[in-house]
């Protein structure tokens, strides 16, 4: 872990978003102007009319997820991962967040946690991530949906270096859902996506 991530993760959460927000690049979302930020309608932030805090209502529940994910990360390699795990998803907060227990028993068993919060004043999701690997609650992804597509943008540590992260949700039906993770090397202008995820209800 690279001496500047180490320093953030020692702060409060407050003074964490705060210095991670400095890291992002102009124009990247930051609880501000641009990027997934600049979907106001979509409830994704700015002055915007519609609330979008029921957005992940439809994934509460159990899933079966099928995965793809790539071996190595922006190393050029088209060699893929499969492998099966199961999520659960349920409200937290009166429905203003919610809370995943992600499981698989592939590369000897990962238990994954994931924190959505819904921001009523900015109008914008933060999406965070931990597992049983290291118990570091990752920095957030923050966006909205918008025309039935979720966007959400941050930074996530490569190799010793932030880099702009996405998170994409679409196909969204009521038994099935697609998810997919990319990483940009050069600030935004190219993505290599490094995991999907598809999603079939349980129940």
């Amino acid at each position: 872990m690279d001496r500047q991530r180490r320093t953030i993760l020692r702060l409060g959460a407050s003074a964490q978003l705060a210095a991670w927000a400095t890291l992002l690049p102009t124009g990247a979302v930051a609880g501000g102007a641009g990027g997934a930020a600049a979907t106001s309608e979509n409830g994704a932030g700015g002055d915007g009319e519609r609330d979008g805090r029921h957005d992940f209502d439809f994934y509460h529940g159990r899933w079966r997820v099928e995965n793809r994910r790539l071996a190595q990360r922006l190393a050029g390699s088209d060699d893929w991962i499969e492998f099966e795990a199961t999520d659960e998803c349920r409200p937290v907060l009166g429905g203003l967040g919610s809370v995943d227990r992600y499981r698989t028993d592939w590369n000897g068993g990962i238990e994954g946690f994931a924190l959505r919060l819904y921001r009523p004043q900015s109008r914008q999701w933060h999406v965070y991530w931990a597992s049983d690997r290291d118990g570091v609650l990752e920095p957030p992804l923050v966006g909205g949906f918008r025309d039935g597509v979720g966007l959400f943008e941050g930074l996530e540590a490569h190799q010793g270096r932030m880099l702009r992260a996405r998170a994409t949700w679409s196909q969204i039906r009521a038994d099935s859902v697609h998810w997919e993770q990319a990483l940009s090397p050069d600030d935004g202008r190219t993505w290599e996506t490094n995991w999907v995820m598809r999603m079939t209800r349980i129940d």
